[in-house]
This record gives structure tokens, C-alpha cells and sequence, in this order.
């Protein structure tokens, strides 16, 4: 499927289907395109919104979790997201579904993350990206992935196109190293919503033991592995992750209060 891009008072978004509301955030190099199993699978159910996030051109001093943050609540109130909803997050994404949470509690009713960051990643396999070559993107864009098919052509050209501009580049930087300084350990204590972890087995970027780190800062969290899967599940085993995700919202949907 082909995702429709909406226009809101400067805001470029995802919007497909009604009901309660699934917000999705995309990662660092992520994009829309990365949630389209998700919304195909839950559009006819649910309203699933999907925010462009500003990476390669916010404001060079508000570029990190907290101005990333601050972007999501500016477009939750320009675009008037009914709350509480469902917030989903993978990679930079889940670490900004956190925060929000932890700012925005009211807003919320559950948390899915998959390969947050927020405790550790080892962000672009350790190294930032270097401009001009383009044999080095494309290892860095296969390390995302355990099976490295899933990196095309036309996602290397996509993130070398990035990384082969100098602001994006210092943008991409500065986002990278807030994330690292913006440990969250002593904050998911106060999360007390329904918190699904769905993790790859093979996740090198935010290695099994983050998960586990997670489930257990967490106070109402549950987790699950998939094998063969890296740091991005939703789209390298979205068969799997959309089953779990949909068994998760079923058996965590609030109940409706009987009538007298």
C-alpha cells in the first residue's frame, strides 16, 4: 500500500481509519513507511495516526529527545488526537513515546515499544555516519536488520541521500547523543499504563538485555522475542508483531462502564 500524506497547519502526517486512536513514531532514520504493515493490518479497527517527525530540519539547538518530544505535543493539539490513545514507538521513536508518557500521562491509555531506545543503543553500529560513502551506509543500514535483503537499494539511497547532507548530518548528531544522555532508568518506575515489549532475538543496536532491562523498570509491562528479527520487528516480521500488538489491544481494552 501506498501511505496517503495529510497537511495540517505545517504538520505532515499518516491518518488512515477510525475508532480509538494508535500513535505510531518512527525511529531516527525511520520514516512513515516503516509502520505500513501496522496500518493495513489495524486501519479497518482503529484510527492509526503517524506524525512526520522533524529530524533532518528542526531547529539545530531544539534537535533531541525533548524538542522531539515537545513536536509531538504540538501536533497532537494542532491535529486535537482524542486521548487517551495507544502509543507506539521503534527505536528513537519508543524513547520519545516514553517521555511524552511521562509528560503527558492523562494522554495515554498503553505503551508498545520495539527496540527503544532510552537505556542503551548502540546507535549506527557505534559510529556516526560518514558523508560521501556509500559502502559504509549501506553495512550500517544491513546491521539494522537480520536479514540484510531487507536493506534495498532504495533504503541505502534514502539514508546515504542523509547522511550525505551537512546539516541533516549535524542534526542526525545531535539527536543521537541526547538520546545517549537521556537515560530514562530512574523515570519508568512512574509509567504505570499496559506496556507491550516486542524485541528481535537478534537486535544489535538495542541487544536482548535492554529488553529485559525494560520489563523489569517497567511496573506493568510484558515481553516477547521474535527470532530472526533485528532492530526493526514490525517490519522484518510483521506477521508476528501485528498478532501480538492485536492480541495486546484486545486484552488490554478498557472496559466499558454498564449503564444503570
Amino acid at each position: 500500500m501506498e501511505l496517503q500524506i495529510k497537511e495540517h497547519n505545517g504538520f505532515q502526517y499518516v491518518d488512515e481509519g477510525s475508532g480509538d486512536v494508535l500513535l505510531l513514531l518512527h525511529g531516527l532514520f525511520g520514516a512513515l513507511s516503516n509502520w505500513e504493515d501496522v496500518v493495513e493490518t489495524f486501519r479497518p479497527h482503529y484510527r492509526v495516526v503517524i506524525p512526520l517527525l522533524p529530524i533532518y530540519d528542526m531547529p539545530l539547538l531544539k534537535a533531541g529527545v525533548p524538542g522531539l518530544v515537545n513536536f509531538v505535543e504540538d501536533f497532537v493539539a494542532a491535529v486535537q488526537l482524542p486521548g487517551p490513545y495507544t502509543v507506539l514507538g521503534n527505536s528513537l521513536g519508543g524513547h520519545i513515546a516514553l517521555v511524552y508518557t511521562l509528560h503527558n500521562a492523562p494522554q495515554v491509555s498503553r505503551l508498545v515499544l520495539t527496540g527503544s531506545s532510552g537505556l542503551f543503543e548502540d546507535s549506527m553500529g557505534g559510529s556516526f555516519p560518514k558523508r560521501g560513502n556509500y559502502a559504509f551506509v549501506e553495512e550500517r543500514v544491513a546491521y539494522t536488520f537480520y536479514d540484510p535483503t531487507v536493506a534495498t537499494k532504495e533504503l541505502v539511497d534514502e539514508v546515504f541521500s542523509i547522511t550525505n547532507s551537512n546539516s541533516k548530518c549535524l542534526r542526525i548528531i545531535s539527536i543521537a547523543r541526547s538520546a545517549q544522555r537521556h537515560n530514562l532508568g530512574k523515570d519508568l518506575s512512574r509509567i504505570s499504563v499496559p506496556t507491550l515489549l516486542i524485541w528481535g532475538l537478534n537486535d544489535t543496536i538495542t541487544p536482548p538485555q535492554v529488553a529485559h532491562e525494560f520489563h523489569r523498570l517497567l511496573p506493568n509491562s510484558e515481553l516477547h522475542f521474535l527470532d530472526h528479527c533485528c532492530h526493526a520487528p514490525m517490519m522484518e516480521r510483521p506477521k508476528a508483531f501485528n498478532a501480538l500488538l492485536a492480541q495486546f489491544l484486545e486484552r488490554t481494552k478498557p472496559q466499558a462502564v454498564a449503564s444503570r
